[in-house]
């Protein structure tokens, strides 16, 4: 009796992601046919982004102090946050020996001649960027509040972390502050299935602005990196991350990616993984996986895993070498790609952020390929798409892996989710009726 409320609720979202489609068209046909009008739609697509961003903070603390916080014992949040740091070190370094290894093969920027018009652009990107050290202290907020009003995601975590911690120490003292964060996630969830509804408006701006913005004609000189980039993520997804998924935690990788299609949709139209943040939260806790390991995997994940800007990172740096007539040593290439993937941590996924990491990453090692960074800021923009897609599959599979390895998921719930039997609330974010369940996990 109550199955059907949702499922009607479901088919409204159905014909928001079709619009979404409909945008993206209109969008790239503005921006060809209209170039000038296409990139005055520019603040369309940054006002969604924008506000989904504002959600992101808000969303992690409660996940994540609600994760925790019901935890029994403080050693299992090591040991998931333990594993889950190993896993990403792991496939971070292959992510970057597959893009060293296509990048040398295909050489994309052989015999290119860059203008010193285009490539002075690059030289804007190295103020962006900051040192490892900057980064570390970078995580500890000002004050207590000011991750959420700064919206950074590793000090938000650092915050929902002790808070998590303290309703541990508190015991049952701290039941009413628990129960007081679970009303203000369902609140949270609530706002951000509104925001989606912007989503069409949303994709619409972003796609018309950088269409517009490029042109077909820019596309075509640098076709070859493009193609090669697009076709490692999706050999990296389809066959490193879903040998490892099979194997390992015996889940198809094509019946998860499928089960998250409307969160690639997103991320493809926004060009930001960060966009799609909270849904795999809540996706994921629908699918089986505990709070804890959610709470804990897909926020470090975010910040620790980005798969697809390792891949980018080397494959760029190989084009821009060569484009200038200054190719890079493989001793050159494996020094300058550990920096980079190191100094990456924290990007979020958030686009231009791994524009700002190769530039930084070139000035500190080679700082006269600098220069050739502006020679792929027109193509970033539909490169940081594939960055995007592959760091949010990464993420996805990752957090199955650890509820795996842990322990800490409901093979039953996940084979019913992932065969269509047990379908997302995508009217509330949330899946109320496990959440008792996994309360005491």
């Amino acid at each position: 009796m109550s199955t059907e409320a949702p499922a009607a609720k479901r088919d409204r979202t159905h014909y928001l992601y079709i619009a979404v489609i409909v945008a993206v068209v209109l969008g790239i046909a503005v921006g060809i046919l209209f170039p000038a009008l296409g990139k005055e739609l520019k603040p369309l697509g940054t006002g969604f982004v924008n506000l989904i961003k504002m959600m992101i903070s808000p969303i992690i603390f409660c996940t994540i102090a609600l994760g925790v916080g019901s935890v029994a014992k403080a050693a299992k949040v090591g040991r998931v946050g333990g594993l889950a740091l190993g896993y990403f070190l792991v496939m971070s370094t292959v992510a970057l020996v597959i893009g060293l290894v296509v990048g040398n093969i295909l050489q994309p920027g052989s015999g290119l001649h860059l203008t010193p018009e285009i490539a002075e652009k690059g030289q804007d990107q190295i103020a962006k960027t900051e040192g490892t050290v900057e980064f570390l202290l970078g995580i500890i907020p000002k004050t207590l509040v000011s991750a959420f009003t700064e919206g950074e995601v590793l000090q938000t975590l650092l915050v929902a972390l002790l808070a998590g911690f303290a309703l541990q120490k508190l015991g049952t003292k701290g039941e009413p502050i628990r129960r007081g964060i679970e009303h203000i996630q369902r609140l949270v969830f609530r706002i951000l299935a509104m925001i989606m509804w912007a989503a069409p408006i949303g994709a619409f701006g972003a796609i018309a602005a950088v269409v517009g913005e490029t042109g077909w004609k820019a596309l075509q000189s640098l076709a070859v990196i493009m193609l090669g980039f697009y076709i490692t993520c999706a050999l990296f997804v389809f066959v490193v991350l879903g040998l490892i998924l099979g194997l390992l935690a015996r889940v198809n990788i094509f019946k998860l990616l499928k089960y998250l299609g409307r969160e690639f949709l997103l991320i493809l139209s926004t060009s930001s993984s960060e966009s799609a943040l909270p849904r795999l939260i809540a996706k994921m806790e629908h699918a089986g996986v505990s709070k804890p390991v959610v709470g804990i995997t897909v926020p470090t994940g975010y910040s620790f895993n980005l798969d697809g800007t390792a891949i980018y990172l080397t494959m760029a740096s190989i084009f821009i070498a060569d484009a200038l007539d200054k190719p890079l040593t493989i001793g050159e290439q494996i020094s300058l790609l550990v920096f980079m993937i190191i100094a990456s941590k924290g990007a979020a996924g958030v686009t231009g952020a791994g524009l700002a990491t190769l530039a930084g990453g070139l000035q500190s090692h080679r700082p006269e390929l600098v220069d050739g960074v502006g020679f792929i800021v027109g193509i970033d923009r539909f490169m940081s798409e594939a960055r995007a897609l592959t760091n949010f599959a990464g993420n996805a599979v990752a957090t199955v892996l650890i509820g795996t390895w842990t322990k800490e998921i409901d093979r039953e719930q996940l084979d019913r989710t992932l065969s269509g039997r047990s379908p997302f609330d995508e009217a509330t974010l949330l899946d109320e009726h496990a959440e008792s369940g996994r309360k005491e996990t």
